[in-house]
């Protein structure tokens, strides 16, 4: 099995760190689905809910909570 969870681990660990730095650069708060838009226009499919998801483990507010 080439999909094991090892490589999962790394997929979402890398997929925080983007969101983490999307969030640090921004100007104006990036909602959720802003920064699902974002990861479309690389060419990587995520669900709105998985961005939530691992925003929130990473410890950052919604985008209404977030002043810049």
């Amino acid at each position: 099995n080439i999909y094991n969870k090892k490589g999962a681990n790394k997929a979402a660990a890398a997929i925080k760190a983007v969101i983490r730095r999307m969030i640090s650069e921004e100007v104006k708060p990036l909602s959720d689905k802003d920064i699902t838009n974002l990861f479309a226009k690389q060419g990587i499919k995520l669900a709105r809910r998985t961005v939530t998801k691992y925003r929130e483990s990473l410890g950052i507010q919604p985008s209404t909570q977030r002043g810049v």
